[in-house]
């Protein structure tokens, strides 16, 4: 029996009316690009953005009309953010507890009463001692500027300067005792802005409770009302701004402690061997300085203002030790501290870090200056994410994290100086041997 001849793949096409792959003279023709890849094994690429489908566009409407609320109600929004930072150091524990089988409500209850503890013993080791130091601050606060004005005239300052300082001290007395009352009602705006915040951090625990025990569902619930073709950009996106927050969250807390227990020290030692004004008032300035570590570059050198002004007070050279100490601590931080707790994930250049602070600060005001650098650090990551989702060819997701991941920082450091390399011998080697 005849085995049924195969018919030939140009003949069938023929008979299907479909174009032939050879020439009138045999010669094949190349296939078309994509048709040659499937041939080959190759699967197609994909598509650089997804297509615009109703449902997306649904989204966009959505997160447009959300972005304008919060903007109108942004005033309003300085607890929830406060929230957001807790919830985002509270859900490890709980994530932990729940990771061995421990109900999610249960870790949070016993995450919460752990914090309350620490809070308390908080308020005992330090509250205390800061109100105290406060208040006699304020009280001494007249005799700290006599001081200061009767160091002043002492000095031997040009006469231009002299006469330059003396004009703008005089008009600052001439506004303060012309203040109009009108100028308070921005005082008293602040002031019901204060008790509406206070307020709102009231109801943030309750907040931050239910947020930590439905996290998970409320994650799989925004990940589902997401088009498929989104959602594995969408976790890479949320994965490359957490990493940035999370580090950023952990070296700031971890930099401000250490930071507040090295200003003590220093300034404990300051008192006792140059003047005993920086141990009196050594609490206040070390929740001073970590409070204000929150702010890179700036915070450190507005919070080595008080001590100097202080060290005035007992004269120059106190002073001048005061800049020292404030000066070695912000060295050891930068360049020990940091590059060891941040990492790549926040490294940012100066020039860029403070201009983020000043116009995250004149958006928001000091919740946007204290964001201002994460934020900026997460647009990087997330533009250099969308450059190789739309490059030529484009990058899968996977492939676009392992390239952000390879090259993390913004503006490289020089390398050191290196010898030019030499053109003659770059050339003999590269040449035929004759």
């Amino acid at each position: 029996m005849d085995e049924p001849v195969r018919p030939d793949a140009a003949a069938a096409q023929d008979a299907a009316g479909m174009p032939s792959s050879t020439d009138p003279d045999g010669a094949p023709i190349p296939e078309p690009a994509p048709r040659a890849a499937l041939s080959a094994g190759v699967p197609p690429l994909t598509p650089r953005v997804p297509p615009l489908t109703p449902r997306v566009l649904v989204l966009l409407v959505g997160a447009v009309v959300l972005g304008v609320v919060l903007y109108f109600g942004r005033h309003a929004l300085g607890p929830f953010v406060v929230g957001l930072v807790l919830a985002y150091l509270l859900d490890i524990p709980v994530e932990r507890m729940a990771r061995v089988g421990v109900p999610r409500w249960v870790s949070v209850l016993l995450v919460y009463a752990l914090v309350a503890v620490l809070f308390v013993l908080a308020i005992r080791a330090v509250v205390r001692p800061l109100v105290d130091e406060i208040s006699t601050f304020i009280r001494e606060f007249p005799a700290f500027i006599a001081q200061v004005t009767d160091l002043y005239a002492h000095l031997d300052l040009p006469p231009a300067l002299r006469e330059a300082i003396d004009s703008w001290l005089e008009s600052l007395s001439h506004g303060v005792g012309g203040l109009n009352p009108g100028d308070l009602l921005p005082v008293v705006t602040g002031l019901a802005g204060v008790v509406g915040s206070i307020v709102g951090y009231v109801v943030v625990p309750v907040w931050v409770f239910y947020l930590i025990k439905d996290r998970p569902a409320l994650s799989k619930a925004a990940e589902e009302s997401m088009p498929a073709a989104w959602r594995a950009d969408a976790r890479a996106v949320s994965g490359l701004s957490l990493r940035v927050f999370g580090q950023w969250l952990k070296g700031q807390v971890f930099l401000g402690l250490v930071v507040g227990v090295a200003t003590f020290i220093g300034l404990e030692i300051l008192s006792m061997t140059v003047d005993p004004v920086f141990g009196r008032f050594a609490v206040l300035l070390s929740v001073l300085a970590g409070i204000l570590e929150l702010l890179p570059i700036i915070g450190p050198i507005i919070a080595a203002i008080p001590a100097v002004i202080l060290g005035l007070t007992a004269g120059v050279d106190a002073a001048i030790a005061a800049v020292i100490l404030y000066a070695l601590i912000q060295q050891v931080e930068n360049h020990i501290l940091v590059p060891k707790i941040q990492g790549d994930a926040v490294e940012l250049h100066p020039s860029i870090v403070i201009m983020a602070i000043v116009l995250g600060g004149a958006i928001a005001g000091i919740i946007g200056a204290i964001l201002a650098v994460p934020i900026t650090a997460a647009a990087r990551d997330i533009f250099r994410y969308a450059f190789h989702r739309v490059d030529e060819p484009p990058a899968t997701p996977e492939e676009a994290l392992a390239a952000i991941r390879a090259r993390p920082v913004l503006v490289e450091k020089a390398p050191d100086a290196e010898p030019p390399p030499d053109i003659g011998a770059a050339a003999d080697a590269g040449a035929p041997p004759s």
